[in-house]
Formats: structure tokens, C-alpha cells, sequence
């Protein structure tokens, strides 16, 4: 699968805009190749820079396999939020300690060839058994931030 933002390339910089600084505002994601058997999309975001390991910024399950993206902002009818490592269901933007090198915020979408049974505020490690032998295809997309 192919993932892309139509406000970032990979390996570029995430704009501020869509920082933990600026609202926690998604970013905008698009996607094609998922697989005809697949019966649900979840995506990831995480900080594998952090300086108290990978910092989850984003868990989203339920996404309708035929959906082709999500606005900035706006995640897809039917979706399902985890618990991101601010605490709580949704996206939290990129904000690395002042002075840092900037980080990798790496967005991952899975292609599931069984449903993951998730419920809003579900977590990094319960996603994880969730999809556990059900991927069948996977995109990613690295943007980097820095303060």
C-alpha cells in the first residue's frame, strides 16, 4: 500500500500547523493499494525518537477498507480512537523537547484481513495483539519535526 500526505512528503517536515503546539490537529493522509480482502484500515503515528522510547501520537482502528483517506482534522465515520501517550483518545502532534535533533514521526497503515475489535481509548499494546497475524498489506509515510 501507498500512504502520502498532500501536506508533507516523506522524510520531510511536518508543518507546525499540525504540531501538539498548534492544537493537535491530524494531519491530512491519503492511500491506495489496499488489498480487495482487506475489511479494515488501522493506522499509527509514533515518535521512535523520543528520549522515554517510542511516544505514541496516534492510534485509529475501525477505518473502512474502501475509505481513501482522512482530512486533516477529521478521522473517517466509523473509526475508532486509541489512547495516544498524552493520555488520552486521538491525535497528538509532534513536540520533541526544545533543542533536539529533529525527530521521525512515523505513520503506519495496516491493512487487516480480520476485523480488530477495538473500542475507543484501546491501546498501542492492544492493537498490537489485535492485528497480530490479520495484516495483509502495510504503507508507511516518515515526516520529521523539531522545536
Amino acid at each position: 500500500m501507498t500512504l502520502r500526505s498532500p501536506a508533507f512528503d516523506d522524510h520531510a517536515e511536518i508543518p507546525k500547523e499540525y504540531s501538539h503546539e498548534a492544537g493537535d490537529v491530524s494531519p491530512p493522509l491519503r492511500w491506495s493499494g489496499v488489498p480487495d480482502r482487506a475489511v479494515e484500515l488501522v493506522l499509527r503515528c509514533e515518535d521512535p525518537d523520543a528520549p522515554v522510547g517510542t511516544f505514541v501520537h496516534w492510534l485509529l482502528a475501525g477505518i473502512p477498507p474502501e475509505s481513501e483517506g482522512v482530512a486533516a482534522g477529521d478521522p473517517p465515520t466509523g473509526s475508532v480512537p486509541g489512547r495516544n501517550d498524552y493520555g488520552r483518545p486521538g491525535y497528538g502532534g509532534p513536540h520533541p523537547p526544545p533543542g533536539d535533533r529533529p525527530h521521525r514521526y512515523v505513520f503506519r497503515l495496516l491493512a487487516l484481513s480480520e476485523p480488530s475489535g477495538m473500542a475507543t481509548g484501546f491501546s498501542a499494546g492492544d492493537l498490537d495483539e489485535a492485528v497480530e497475524d490479520r495484516v495483509l498489506a502495510a504503507g508507511t509515510l516518515v515526516g520529521v519535526y523539531g522545536r
